[in-house]
């Protein structure tokens, strides 16, 4: 019987030119339906030939991922984006001029040249303009839109560094870029404009206040049921979720600091502590804590974020007890993704 060869992962380290021979290298791979991870200001994507439905399906595979959850398409330049959709807006013109290359992804419908394999059976796609130049370099270098969702197992948190992508995706797939730590830490903003409106699919680093300095903006508040079809990508299942169950307070800081505390004092080891800098200074030690940042900082708090969530994959607990923080801003897409890490086991303080 003949052994089965187990696929090697490798890890390529980009240099600041970014365009270079290794990075032509790996846009060939692309190009001929393999996978390559690669680092964006977001989170770091798994890759593949956005207009090749058997690499769509590799994504799905690698990833565990439904294949009605559709991928988000990465392109490097505004002008590239016509090639891909039936029309774009004059709203939509504007928003990515405001915005790309940056965290915003807009839904436009599809031209037939997007498989639905892509598309996640939808007559619609997402597409965004990545900000990190090692993206928009291997896109450029393959020639062809990229398809990158995420780069980890389906339902668990994001990865924001190449070695976080390797925990994953070691044996699943061919290369992973490290361009370093990921700048933002959370997943794009996913937008689609309907009837002179702006709809939030996905709140992220682009704001509900950036948006509605354009149009009304709206959040789409439906929680989309197992059975039903996702309208966008990341609409649909538990995403996010760490190794140990996850409770998040929220709201008077008071009272969610004195119930912190009160599960601090129960027993070390059995929970652990997902807080800010102010919380954990008050927790005796001896517990196992993540600090992922000052309150009032939001964008310290959404770049440790995923980060947080992982450590307890290295510090194992019964339980993770998780400090939230308020909606405003970015602080919208913190509490969305804290929402489905925790399975909507959100407990208001107030």
């Amino acid at each position: 019987m003949q052994k089965e060869v187990k696929m090697i992962t490798k890890k390529i380290i980009v240099d600041q030119s970014y365009y270079n021979d290794k990075v032509k290298r790996l846009g060939e791979v692309i190009r001929a339906g393999g996978l390559v991870a690669f680092p964006t200001e977001t989170v770091y994507g798994l890759g593949g030939n956005a207009l090749d439905k058997e690499a769509a399906k590799k994504i799905y595979m690698a990833k565990g991922r439904p294949s009605d959850n559709p991928l988000i398409v990465h392109v490097a330049d505004i002008s590239e984006v016509s090639t891909y959709v039936k029309r774009i807006l004059p709203l939509e013109k504007r928003l990515m001029e405001a915005f790309w290359p940056g965290p915003l992804t807009i839904v436009f419908p599809k031209k037939d040249i997007v498989p639905m394999a892509t598309s996640g059976g939808l007559r619609t796609i997402a597409i965004r303009c990545p900000a990190h130049e090692a993206a928009r370099a291997l896109i450029r270098a393959a020639g062809v839109p990229i398809a990158g969702p995420s780069a980890n197992i389906s339902t668990k948190p994001s990865p924001t560094t190449a070695d976080a992508v390797l925990h994953d995706m070691d044996g699943r797939i061919e290369f992973v870029i490290d361009g370093g730590d990921s700048l933002i830490g959370l997943e794009s903003t996913v937008i689609a404009v309907e009837n002179g409106k702006i709809i939030i699919y996905r709140p992220g680093g682009i704001t509900r206040d950036m948006l509605e300095a354009f149009a009304p903006t709206e959040l789409d508040t439906a929680i989309t049921a197992e059975q039903e079809h996702p309208k966008a990508p990341g609409m649909k299942y538990r995403h996010y979720a760490p190794s140990a169950p996850l409770t998040v307070y929220a709201g008077n800081i008071e009272a969610v600091e004195s119930e912190i505390l009160s599960f601090a004092n129960k027993g070390k080891g059995k929970f652990g502590f997902f807080v800010s800098q102010e919380t954990a200074e008050k927790i005796p030690a001896g517990n196992i804590i993540f600090v992922w940042g000052r309150r009032g900082n939001k964008k310290e708090l959404a770049h440790n974020l995923f980060q947080g969530l992982l450590f307890f994959n290295n510090h194992p607990v019964d339980h993770i007890i998780g400090e939230g923080t308020d909606g405003g801003g970015i602080g919208m897409a913190i509490m969305n993704r804290l929402t489905k890490a925790s399975g909507t086991h959100i407990i208001n303080m107030n």
